[in-house]
């Protein structure tokens, strides 16, 4: 088992990671009942996909010899209705390193092709931009 899920009420959730016992909370959206003061469901599925483009990447960037420390992911995520669903992903990654032409396309194809991409739903829009400085 990877996780536990426990619903606190008011449409509340604490999610616990059973290997580490790290926790976080979720509720649901402002825009669908919520309080929205923490994570929403959808967030979580929207900002992991930039954490694990990032962590790939950076096995990748191990391996090349780069140090990606200081890289940053701006997410937004687009919802649609009836169903109500995730319709697109926005995924603006900020590079603050220098790296050659090779280098970068080898990080940005690593990103690309993350379990988590290929994970989710075809009919979701993933927007992906690389800002190199």
């Amino acid at each position: 088992m990877t996780s536990k899920v426990v619903y606190l009420g008011a449409l509340r959730t604490e999610c616990t990671h059973l290997k580490s016992g790290n926790a976080f909370i979720t509720d649901a959206p402002t825009d669908n009942n919520g309080k929205g003061l923490a994570f929403s469901p959808t967030d979580t599925v929207a900002t992991g996909l930039a954490s694990c483009m990032m962590t790939v990447m950076g096995i990748k960037a191990r391996d090349l010899g780069v140090d990606m420390t200081g890289t940053t992911s701006e997410v937004t995520k687009i919802m649609a209705s009836n169903p109500r669903r995730i319709s697109k992903i926005e995924v603006l990654m900020n590079l603050p390193f220098e790296a050659d032409d090779k280098t970068k396309k080898i990080l940005e194809n690593t990103g690309r092709t993350c379990p988590v991409l290929y994970s989710l739903h075809p009919d979701i829009e993933k927007a992906i931009t690389f800002k190199w400085m």
